[in-house]
C-alpha cells in the first residue's frame, strides 16, 4: 500500500513555472517520504520477528563515532553490507551532504517571499537562521546527533545544550526572492570548553561567496543554566569533525570591545519590547535570532531605508526568558567603509538590556553602508 502511495504522489503534476530546484526540492521530499515508510515497515516486520537490531562502530575522519555507520554518499545512512545502490538518493537539496572528505555540511535553499524586507532582498535575520538551521542539520547528519536542539548524545545524558557567546556575520550581497543560496558549515576547537563554528554562504548561479560568519560556542546545563566544561566524552564525539579552516580569517574577526551603552551614551532607547511565545526555542529561551529585530528596533528608519547592513557582530551576554520586558539602545558614528570616501558608512553601537534591572543581554555592533 505504502508502494501505491509513493507512485500515486510521484504521479502529481507540478507547475511549468517552478524553477528546477523546486522540482528536485519537492521530489527528494518524495523519496524521504517513501525511504521512511519503507524503514516503518521493515522496523514492524523487524519487531515481529523478535530480530534485534545490532550496529557496528564505524569511523570519520579517521575516527570512531559511536556505533553508527554515516553513509559515504550525502547522509543517506547505510547499514553495513548494505548495497551501494540503496544509498544512491542524495538528499541535498532537503538536508544536505558533507563535502571536503566529510569535514564541511553543505546545504541548499531557496529565498522565500516571506523571507526578505521592503527592499525584496533577504533579512539579516533570514541570514541568521539559514546558518542556524545548517548547523542544526550537520549535527543531526553526522552520526553523533540526539534527540536535542543541536546536541550530542554525551551531551544529552549529561543534560548539556550548546549555547553561542559570539557571531559575526560579513554581507557582500544580499540575495533576492528566489534566489538559490549554498551554506557550507564547518567546526573546530576554540580554546579548552570552547568550538567555533563557522560558514559561508555561495550564490548558487555565480558560484561567488556573498556571505561568511563565524561563532563561538560554549556548554550550559539545560537545568542550572550554567555554563560547564566540555566532558572528555563529548570532545571525544565532536573532535573528529574539527578542521583548522576560516570563513573569516583571524586578523580580520571583530574581537574588538563592544562598548557597553547605558542611559548618557545611548542615543536612542526603544523600551516596552516583550519576548512572544513565537520568540522561544526548544532550549527553553529567546532565540538568539530573535534579537536582531530588537536591535532594529532603536536603528533610525532613513538608516534602515538607505543603507545596507553589510556587517553585524552579536556578544550574547545572558539568557532571555519569556517573562522579561527589554530595552534596545543604540548609538551611531560615521565612519568610512570605502577607500575613496571617509565618511561614507555608519557604524552603530547597540545594547539589549533588561527594563527591570537593566542587566545585559546582548551587545552589538554593526556596519552599514549606503545603498547604490
Amino acid at each position: 500500500m505504502a508502494l501505491m502511495m509513493i507512485r500515486d504522489l510521484c504521479s502529481l503534476h507540478y507547475p511549468i513555472h517552478l524553477s528546477n530546484t523546486e522540482l528536485q526540492v519537492k521530489e527528494c521530499r518524495i523519496l524521504k517520504f517513501g525511504c521512511n515508510m519503507k524503514k516503518k515497515l521493515m522496523a514492524v516486520n523487524a519487531s515481529a520477528s523478535g530480530s534485534g537490531n545490532s550496529k557496528s562502530i564505524e569511523t570519520i575522519n579517521g575516527k570512531k563515532i559511536n556505533g553508527v555507520h554515516v553513509g559515504q554518499r550525502g547522509n543517506v545512512v547505510t547499514e553495513p553490507g548494505s548495497s551501494s545502490s540503496s544509498s544512491s538518493v542524495n538528499h541535498s537539496y532537503m538536508l544536505g551532504n558533507f563535502v571536503d572528505e566529510r569535514f564541511v555540511y553543505r546545504q541548499s535553499f531557496v529565498i522565500r517571499s516571506y523571507e526578505i524586507g521592503p527592499d525584496k532582498t533577504a533579512t539579516m535575520e533570514t541570514i541568521m537562521n539559514l546558518l542556524q538551521e545548517t548547523a542544526l542539520n550537520h549535527v543531526a547528519s553526522s552520526g553523533v546527533g540526539s534527540n536535542g536542539f543541536g546536541a550530542t548524545r554525551e551531551m544529552s545524558l549529561r543534560k548539556l545544550i550548546w549555547v553561542v557567546t559570539r557571531i559575526q556575520i560579513k554581507v557582500e550581497q544580499y540575495s533576492s526572492w528566489g534566489d538559490v543560496v549554498e551554506i557550507d558549515t564547518w567546526v573546530d576547537a576554540a580554546g579548552k570548553n570552547g568550538m567555533r563554528r563557522d560558514w559561508i554562504i555561495r550564490d548558487s548561479n555565480t558560484g561567488n561567496i556573498i556571505t561568511k560568519a563565524t561563532s563561538t560556542w560554549v556548554i550550559m546545563n539545560r537545568e542550572t543554566r550554567r555554563l560547564s566544561k566540555i566532558p572528555e566524552q563529548v570532545k571525544a564525539e565532536v573532535r573528529p569533525f574539527y578542521i583548522n579552516k576560516f570563513a573569516i580569517p583571524t586578523a580580520q574577526i571583530d574581537s574588538e570591545k563592544i562598548e557597553k551603552l547605558n542611559d548618557e551614551t545611548a542615543q536612542i532607547i526603544s523600551s516596552g519590547l516583550a519576548p512572544r511565545w513565537s520568540d522561544m526555542d526548544a532550549n527553553q529561551h529567546v532565540n538568539n535570532v530573535k534579537y536582531i529585530g530588537w536591535i532594529l528596533e532603536s536603528v533610525p528608519i532613513n538608516v534602515l531605508e538607505d543603507s545596507h547592513l553589510m556587517s553585524l557582530t552579536l556578544e550574547y551576554r545572558r539568557e532571555c526568558q519569556l517573562s522579561n520586558v527589554l530595552q534596545s539602545m543604540t548609538t551611531m558614528r560615521e565612519i568610512a567603509t570605502s577607500e575613496s570616501d571617509e565618511n561614507s558608512g555608519m557604524e552603530c553601537t547597540h545594547l539589549i538590556r533588561m527594563e527591570a534591572d537593566q542587566g545585559e543581554v546582548v551587545r552589538a555592533r554593526s556596519i552599514w553602508q549606503p545603498k547604490q
